[in-house]
């Protein structure tokens, strides 16, 4: 009886009825979509990176390593020499080691450079592997291996070449086009940074380099000629000032810089000169995790900085508690004003259901049931906003989740509610039926010679 006495009450007041289920409605997809934003982004920062115990670079700040190496967001502060990743690699606690060389990029993704053992070592998400699903590793220099993402947003297939430049981000500053790659392989899709980088071998970004070093070096050779024969210089490339005397010595050195290039990693006695932008450090034991960290932060050889990601992960969410907490409080607030709507069209309307409520008691209706009406009322709005706003919730997602994945890397699964959600879903309920007690309590304590009393 109370049920469809609500639905008909409602329905005779749809205008205010549409407004307040609307106002619910997107207040209840704004804190749920920023719960899902926030439960997303946090999987993906935990699932980009498995069984990996240190990660060493640079001495930096431990968080500014962590988003460089792994989630490719900024810059290492320096390089760590190839020397000192040997050494790091030759300690009897290390089981395995991935070298990573950054700063390059292709049309806005990132080129990373690293071997063969990225594949074989890197795991993400619950131990997971990285898997081909066409191609193969890169076998020479000049092989690169797509991830999903890239491989998607730039539709490359196999033997695609692509030229790398030297920056990363959208700007570029400076093409490598002495050296090209070919497109050898794309990787799995795993919902993690590795979608959108395209991986080289080292040597492949030492020829690179190599090959602009050449470049220059015969534009300084080339410059330096025409200065001896007195000629103009052709290009701003070609200008390269020097004082009385110097010119041989000029040429003599581009000569030598051009005679041994054979790789940006130069032998200078029997030393390499490589060098790295980070390394990915797996044990053989995670108990000596903390007493390796300790010897590498402490080697005199080199400044180096070796974090344990568990930890450091936790102390990036610290940084950004205080923006999640603030999103989800604006979203609460959101929530309360839409709550809070209901309640005030609510009241607005008894002055008007006063005499309908009069009638109702002259038929028969118990105090009781005028106050399950309106408790009704409010539960119904309540629940029809909140299943709207789900609604809504998941067709934007469904909407917007591509644009998030391939501009912002952030990857929204279209999954069902989750028990924090749901948490939430519940709180809203409980809320709106206790608004609803408020008009019901009012309308209770009107008499029946009160509602049939004419006011002037």
């Amino acid at each position: 009886m109370i049920l469809p006495l609500a639905l008909k009450s409602v329905r005779n007041r749809r205008f205010t009825a549409a407004l307040t289920v609307l106002s619910i409605a997107l207040s209840v997809a704004l804190l749920l979509g920023v719960e899902r934003l926030r439960q997303e982004s946090r999987e993906t920062f935990t699932s980009s990176l498995s069984g990996t115990d240190l990660i060493v670079g640079a001495r930096t700040n431990p968080v500014h390593l962590l988003l460089a190496s792994v989630f490719r967001i900024g810059y290492t502060t320096n390089n760590v020499s190839w020397q000192s990743y040997r050494k790091i690699a030759s300690f009897p606690e290390v089981a395995w080691t991935i070298p990573l060389s950054l700063g390059d990029s292709h049309r806005g993704f990132h080129v990373v450079g690293t071997t063969h053992d990225y594949f074989d070592h890197y795991r993400f998400g619950q131990d997971r592997k990285l898997e081909l699903v066409q191609g193969e590793r890169f076998s020479d220099a000049d092989g690169a291996v797509l991830g999903a993402e890239v491989a998607a947003a730039l539709g490359y297939r196999l033997g695609q070449p692509i030229v790398i430049a030297h920056g990363s981000g959208d700007v570029a500053f400076a093409l490598h086009k002495n050296h090209p790659f070919r497109v050898v392989g794309i990787l799995a899709r795993t919902g993690t940074p590795v979608d959108r980088a395209i991986h080289v071998s080292l040597e492949g970004m030492d020829a690179v380099h190599a090959a602009e070093d050449a470049a220059d070096a015969d534009l300084l050779a080339a410059a330096v000629r025409r200065a001896r024969q007195g000629e103009p210089q052709g290009s701003a490339h070609e200008t390269h000032e020097r004082g009385p005397g110097q010119a041989g010595g000029a040429t003599d050195s581009a000569d030598r810089d051009h005679d041994v290039h054979r790789g940006h990693a130069h032998e200078r006695d029997g030393v390499s000169d490589r060098t790295i932008s980070a390394l990915l450090v797996g044990l053989k034991s995670r108990g000596s995790a903390l007493f390796l960290q300790r010897r590498v932060n402490e080697l005199r050889d080199e400044p180096l900085t070796a974090i344990l990601p568990g930890p450091t992960l936790l102390e990036l969410w610290d940084i950004v508690g205080g923006a999640e907490k603030t999103l989800i409080a604006i979203s609460a607030l959101v929530v309360v004003m839409g709550l809070a709507g209901m309640l005030i069209a609510l009241l607005t309307s008894l002055s008007e259901r006063r005499r309908e409520m009069a009638v109702l008691r002259a038929v028969g209706a118990r105090p009781w049931h005028v106050f399950a009406l309106l408790l009704g009322e409010a539960a119904f709005l309540t629940l029809l906003g909140v299943a709207l706003g789900v609604a809504v919730l998941y067709v934007g997602l469904a909407t917007v989740g591509p644009w998030l994945e391939q501009q912002l890397g952030l990857f929204i699964a279209l999954r069902r509610p989750s028990a924090n959600e749901i948490g939430l879903i519940m709180l809203i309920v409980a809320s709106g039926v206790l608004i609803g007690l408020i008009p019901a309590y009012r309308i209770y304590r009107l008499s029946l010679a009160d509602g049939m009393t004419i006011r002037i």
